[in-house]
């Protein structure tokens, strides 16, 4: 496998993620070339109609991508895709997993409000709600949230809002879920030296804060890295 190819594989999915460099996409072509031939030789079968191909491209003259072809059949070029529960789209943004994410999160809402109705101790609602609803708006919240717009993030804290009203107890916010879970991602990478990026948390001579990554966009600037470096300098 190439450097600039990861795959990355779970259960019976598998993806295939590569760098393609000055327009050239030899070395991924050829990497999902190895893919299928190991399979054949392994006895899988690859679902080409269920494969998708997401490309993202920032430069401002895009260019047309030559469709990837497996077993004979041309790999549809998708605009999003759904990874591991998460929607990602070519422009990473992350509007349409939020819209998914509040879509959810309100359904479990009304039976919050028939329990409610059912006077249930607040106790009680309060674990449905971390169970059922709180689990759902912060599922793989530090690939997604630093990057959401304030537009977002406001009508994710909506819910909490709603949640709270509902129960009548007050309840962590998004923003302090999300800090929290940034701050105990990055602490068991730095205390676990065989994790992947472990070598990104690097000490200044002061041995007392860490070095910022430097991010030449907003878009870097604000992924989970960088902030999780800044939040445990803070902390």
């Amino acid at each position: 496998m190439h450097s600039s190819n990861h795959i990355i594989k779970l259960a019976d999915d598998t993806t295939v993620v590569g760098l393609i460099n000055k327009d050239n996409e030899s070395i991924y072509r050829e990497e999902v070339r190895e893919l299928v031939s190991w399979c054949k030789a392994n006895n899988l079968y690859l679902n080409v109609d269920k494969t998708k191909e997401m490309v993202v491209d920032f430069r401002r003259a895009r260019q047309d991508h030559s469709l990837l072809a497996i077993n004979g059949s041309s790999v549809e070029i998708v605009k999003n895709i759904k990874f591991l529960g998460v929607h990602i789209a070519e422009n990473l943004t992350w509007t349409l997993n939020t819209s998914s994410i509040t879509k959810r999160a309100k359904q479990r809402l009304y039976f919050l409000r028939k329990l409610r109705e059912a006077h249930l101790p607040s106790p009680i609602l309060t674990t449905f709600y971390r169970g059922t609803v709180e689990s759902i708006l912060s599922s793989c919240i530090i690939t997604w949230f630093g990057n959401c717009t304030a537009f977002d993030r406001k009508t994710l804290q909506r819910i909490v809002r709603t949640a709270e009203i509902i129960i009548g107890v007050s309840l962590p916010s998004i923003t302090n879920i999300y800090i929290t879970r940034c701050i105990r991602k990055a602490t068991n990478i730095v205390k676990d030296p065989t994790h992947p990026s472990h070598e990104l948390f690097t000490l200044l001579p002061s041995g007392r804060r860490y070095r910022s990554i430097q991010s030449c966009t907003s878009r870097l600037c604000n992924s989970f890295f960088p902030e999780a470096i800044r939040l445990l300098n803070s902390g």
